[in-house]
This record gives C-alpha cells, structure tokens and sequence, in this order.
C-alpha cells in the first residue's frame, strides 16, 4: 500500500467527518489526490463504511461484555459455513447489542461476543439467548465485564492510536 494511501487511512480512522480539502492539507496532497485514493480504497473493500464512536454510558448502556465461547467439538469447513449462516439469521432477529461475533483462538476459546448492555438484566436476556445457540454446540461461555460508568478509565474505545500505528509501521517497513 502506498504511503498516500496510508495517511489517508490514518487520518480517516482519527476524524471521518472531515473533507477531502481538510484531508488533503493534514498530508500534503491535492484534494483530487484524496478524492481518487478514497474512492479506490472503498472500491477495494479497505475502506469497509464511515462511522463514529458515541459515549456509550451518555447512550444509556452501563455493561460492555465480551463473552468468549467454548464449543464442545471442533467444526469442520461445511460445519462452520452452516453455523454462518445461522448465526447470521439469529442475529438478523437476536438482540441488538451484539457488535461483533468472530471466531479466533486464546484461552481455551473458539469464539467471542462482543455486546453492550443497558443492565444486567440485559447481559442475562443476551446470556439466555446465547444458551438457545445449539447448533454451535457451545460447552462454555464465560464473560468479562466492563463498567462503563466507572469513573476510573484507563483507555476508552478510540481508533486515534492505532491511526499513528499504521503510519509507523509501514515507515519502519521501509
């Protein structure tokens, strides 16, 4: 990826509201320039969609849980292709507050939710939900719990860092 292309993407990933004349001037190219990189860049699927990151606690959800799941046997290709779409349609009709659901490998685990919660009520209607799961066979889900109305934080959900990140890596790959 060229290095235009990543500082665009760095400084999308910090402020996604700002013009391509605003974008052009914070890495010195021409508004075209940007204009032709981004149209490219969702083109080829990089650039997946534009959105921003709320105060959730100012929203009202007082619980983000990641839930790790542990299924009771491994799932071949045909398995995991059914439970796709499955989980698709689920979640088509399934409780709102789940934001993402990936596969992945750690702690003895196949898999992890990732939801936010008005209460705890509602982290038990998404725990109860998840239990009706059984075409993933699932043996164990166990979660962890975020507070968000803790007054101490460490460091909210931001894309800011990892922004710089990405510059800084492809110039120490060059």
């Amino acid at each position: 990826m060229k290095d235009t292309e990543l500082k665009v993407i760095s400084e999308l990933m910090k402020n996604s509201r700002r013009s391509d004349r605003e974008l052009a001037k914070a890495i010195g190219a021409s508004q075209p320039t940007v204009s032709r990189i981004i149209k490219k860049l969702e083109k080829e699927g990089i650039i997946k969609e534009y959105t921003m990151i709320p105060n959730f606690s100012k929203l009202g959800y007082k619980i983000l849980a990641l839930t790790f799941v542990r299924l009771k046997t491994a799932l071949n290709q045909e398995q995991i292709e059914r439970a796709r779409e499955i989980a698709k349609e689920r979640l088509r009709a399934g409780p709102s507050e789940v934001v993402m659901l990936e596969r992945g490998l750690g702690l003895g685990f196949d898999g992890v939710f990732i939801t936010y919660h008005e209460d705890y009520s509602s982290y038990e209607k998404f725990a109860d939900w998840l239990r009706q799961f059984d075409f993933l066979a699932i043996k164990d889900a166990q979660s962890f719990i975020v507070n968000l109305e803790s007054p101490v934080r460490y460091r909210p959900l931001t894309f800011s860092v990892l922004a710089n990140h990405v510059r800084e890596m492809k110039e120490k790959k060059e």
